[in-house]
């Protein structure tokens, strides 16, 4: 699938049903393969977009920082009382 993606990335007209069909063949189902593609392609968007855009990106040492947090104590924190205080 990573081969699909990047091959899709870097030379989507180059892209057939020869290479969704070697998929099919691998036993990966239509449902995951446009999902893969959905992903990608908003990925994509959403880089274009923050380039355009001049998006700060934080140093790699702050996304650490909130994986280690979230590893630690999870997304959501809960009450004494065992109820989540997630607002909805």
């Amino acid at each position: 699938m990573l081969g699909f993606l990047e091959k899709f990335t870097l030379a989507p007209g180059e892209v057939t049903a020869v290479d969704v069909q070697a998929l099919r063949r691998a036993g990966i189902r239509d449902q995951a393969v446009r999902d893969a593609l959905y992903i990608n392609a908003y990925f994509h968007i959403i880089n274009r977009l923050a380039d355009a855009l001049d998006v700060f990106v934080p140093p790699p040492e702050v996304f650490t920082q909130g994986a280690d947090y979230l590893l630690d104590r999870g997304y959501v924190q809960l009450t004494n009382d065992g109820e989540s205080n997630a607002k909805l």
